[in-house]
């Protein structure tokens, strides 16, 4: 391991007296350590490329003499941003390519229809439904298409701010809005082309660090205390996977969309190795190897829960230092890791010394699960060097893209149904967008068109979002008045005003994802120091605060009346889909067992999916809690029981998918692996019967029936031997004890059904 050891940081600091040159250097390291932290911030290359794209705007405008210039830079400046999705640097310009079309035919539609409201109103609705619907084929279509939609609201607002008309200048506010754009779009490319590697850096990074925080909340389930409430636990774990499967999900797409053309790089190849390793790392903590409320009665008096505890929580620690490591090239270790895992080893040893029969269940359980948490520690090591790990046997990643026109067509014509939630939004914010532009002729239509830039950023697809960022965009815009408020007051000379307008733009840039209200803050104070230069800025602050209440509103009332995508209606699919998606997962494991282990796409696929289900999930339940007190149905609390069952059926297939190659594929096992298909067939029975709303089938009988075959002795056993075999078949008989549970909570979530239409919420494949 690449470790610094005392004796030479001791050597470098006390080999000679100190001179100006090593005073010098001493001040220097820290400003360097500090540069290459800002560097390894997420938000901050993107930040950057904001701040350059505006500056070269303001210093273009103040050049020619014409600040007014700056305005419509800006305005395609932030929605050429906004429209900025990761890709090689290729990539980027075939998106740059599309963007900049989409753009300049949005500006100049808006151009043409601007002076007939009678034509602009529907064409206004309808570009938005074509806009939305083209976002099901792809996530980076998605984006390109609302990006779009705001730089046409833009391009109003840019005409009005010019009177209103159009006559003699028509060509002028496309092309500068387009052209800010494509400044941006030039700098976006040069620096992805410099620096393509740096994003999957931090996404990898962020990926260890979300894994970090999974393996700690699952130490403290090993907690030896009686009446430990493990079921908000659960929850709390499963909300925790949600955000890993996320991760996972994100540097796959950063690493697949590089490797396209360049298989052969070596740094590359070594980010998919790590991502590989994190896959593995996640089914190993993911595994349950035993119901740990019994576990801490059994061995409560003893320190063995304890330390899985420790061993589990240091592993995730030095995860999080692997994170760390990996965008600071520092050096990293696991020391304290590899000594908890000693002290485990010693623990189980006492505890088998004792020879209890009672406790010999448990003992395998408790090995397999030192087994597993030995290969993690394993993998940790081979993390920390990644270029020294053998060529995976089945490098492959699964494209979500699509393969050819026909193929995109049949996902949006698949979507053109009101059981999608794409097809409900793309009807509901054009609707919504129409009242807007009605109320805006009706209130001021000289700058009303903040009504409408506020209903779009604010109407989402689902009521909990959209309470969620309308509470956040008034917060925001209040305080960004009077933030620009006191900015312009305080400082009238039109180069300050600049020069706050490009720090509000790099501080909405930064701030947007995590922090709303601030990016809202930030942007609010951007237009008033803006439009400031080119007339009075302090006539916008009543119309803005007035128009974002307006647009707030009509994003509130659409969400709440046009198509309602109440989570409570579509909570049993989506569940049924979970128990469906783990199903497969669970045949994937047996047919693995049956041929060998092998870590190809199909069996990552079917684990991804499983997982991406799970937190699919978990999402739905986290929405639901936003929901009005009437909507928010019993089924929020039944559908968090739902949620522990799911997630502990989950960690039991994890567990048998992370014990694969442990035994020798036999003839004998053929009883075995055909009753765990039955288990799962059993599964699937649930799962239609769930998505139906309809009484879920009784399985007594037949978990009775396969609950005799996983509980009698494996047939090549002989007293000691073939703990291994015994380990599985445990595995199996806790997998086939939650078809009673997952019965009990699915039932609970039919008991009074409703009437309610087909909602897809089938989870994207990936690997």
């Amino acid at each position: 391991m690449m470790r610094v050891s005392p004796a030479g940081v001791t050597g470098r600091l006390w080999a000679s007296p100190a001179t100006p040159s090593s005073r010098r250097s001493d001040i220097s390291e820290p400003l360097s350590h500090s540069l290459r932290r800002l560097w390894t911030l997420d938000k901050f290359a993107y930040s950057f490329r904001v701040f350059l794209a505006f500056s070269g705007a303001i210093a273009l405008s103040w050049f020619q003499d014409q600040i007014a210039l700056a305005i419509p830079l800006f305005l395609g400046i932030i929605a050429s941003a906004l429209a900025e999705t990761d890709d090689s640097w290729e990539g980027r310009i075939r998106a740059l390519g599309v963007t900049l079309i989409c753009f300049f035919v949005a500006s100049v539609s808006v151009e043409l229809l601007f002076p007939w409201p009678w034509l602009f109103a529907p064409g206004l609705a309808l570009s938005a439904f074509v806009l939305i619907m083209l976002g099901v084929i792809e996530q980076r279509y998605a984006t390109i298409a609302s990006a779009t939609l705001i730089l046409s609201v833009y391009s109003m607002i840019n005409i009005e701010q010019h009177g209103g008309t159009t006559d003699g200048d028509f060509w002028r506010h496309p092309l500068l809005l387009v052209g800010g754009a494509a400044w941006y779009g030039a700098i976006s490319v040069i620096w992805c082309a410099l620096f393509s590697r740096q994003p999957v850096k931090q996404s990898m990074a962020q990926l260890y660090r979300e894994l970090g925080e999974y393996l700690i909340i699952k130490a403290t389930l090993f907690e030896p205390l009686r009446g430990l409430d493990v079921e908000s636990r659960r929850v709390a774990l499963a909300r925790q996977n949600g955000r890993v499967v996320s991760a996972l999900n994100q540097a796959k797409e950063m690493i697949f969309r590089r490797l396209e053309g360049q298989r052969g790089s070596r740094k590359l190849n070594r980010y998919l190795r790590l991502y590989f390793i994190a896959q593995d790392i996640h089914e190993r903590v993911s595994a349950s190897h035993y119901p740990y409320s019994a576990l801490a009665e059994t061995f409560f008096h003893h320190d063995v829960l304890f330390r899985c505890q420790r061993l589990l929580d240091q592993q995730g620690r030095a995860c999080k230092r692997l994170g760390k490591a990996l965008l600071l090239r520092q050096p990293f270790d696991h020391d304290l890791s590899e000594q908890a895992l000693e002290d485990l080893r010693a623990s189980l040893v006492y505890l088998r010394a004792q020879r209890n029969p009672a406790w010999t269940p448990l003992l395998r359980s408790l090995q397999a699960l030192a087994r597993n948490l030995s290969t993690l520690e394993d993998q940790l090591s081979r993390a920390h060097n990644p270029d020294a790990v053998a060529e995976h046997q089945d490098a492959s990643l699964f494209d979500r893209s699509p393969r050819s026109l026909r193929d995109a067509w049949e996902r949006v014509r698949l979507n053109l149904t009101t059981g999608s939630p794409t097809f409900r939004h793309a009807l509901r914010l054009p609707t919504a967008l129409l009242v807007g532009y009605g109320v805006l002729h009706l209130v001021h239509p000289t700058q009303g068109y903040w009504i409408l830039l506020t209903t779009l950023f604010v109407c989402r697809p689902n009521f909990g979002a959209t309470r969620r960022f309308l509470r956040q965009r008034i917060a925001g815009t209040v305080l960004g008045l009077v933030v620009g408020w006191a900015a312009i007051s305080l400082f009238p000379h039109p180069l300050m005003q600049s020069l706050i307008a490009v720090v509000a733009g790099v501080t909405f840039f930064a701030n947007r994802e995590k922090h709303y209200v601030i990016a809202t803050a930030a942007i609010t104070t951007l237009v008033l120091a803006s439009f400031n230069q080119i007339g009075d800025g302090f006539d916008l602050i009543v119309p803005r605060l007035v128009d974002t209440l307006i647009g707030a509103f009509i994003a509130g009332l659409a969400v709440f009346f046009i198509l309602p995508d109440w989570q409570g209606r579509r909570l049993n699919k989506v569940a049924a889909t979970a128990l469906s998606r783990s199903s497969d997962y669970l045949r994937e494991i047996v047919h693995q067992y049956e041929s060998g282990k092998q870590d190809d796409l199909a069996y990552r696929l079917a684990r991804r999916n499983a997982h991406n289900a799970d937190a699919a999930l978990s999402t739905v339940l986290a929405n639901m809690l936003q929901e009005p007190g009437h909507y928010r149905k019993r089924d929020a609390d039944e559908g968090f029981r739902f949620l522990v069952v799911s997630h502990t059926l989950l960690g039991y297939l994890s567990a048998l998918g992370a014990h694969r190659g442990v035994v020798t594929p036999s003839e004998s096992d053929t009883e075995t692996y055909a009753a765990a298909r039955r288990v799962a067939e059993g599964f699937d029975a649930i799962a239609a019967s769930l998505a139906s709303r309809q009484p879920i089938p009784d399985l007594k009988s037949e978990q009775a029936a396969l609950m005799a075959i996983f509980e009698q002795e494996p047939a090549s056993a002989t007293d000691d031997t073939d703990d291994e075999r015994r380990v599985i078949q445990t595995q199996l008989l806790h997998i086939n004890r939650q078809l009673g549970a997952m019965r009990e909570a699915a039932g609970k979530l039919v008991v009074h059904p409703e009437p309610t239409v087909d909602v897809s919420n089938t989870p994207a494949k990936t690997s």
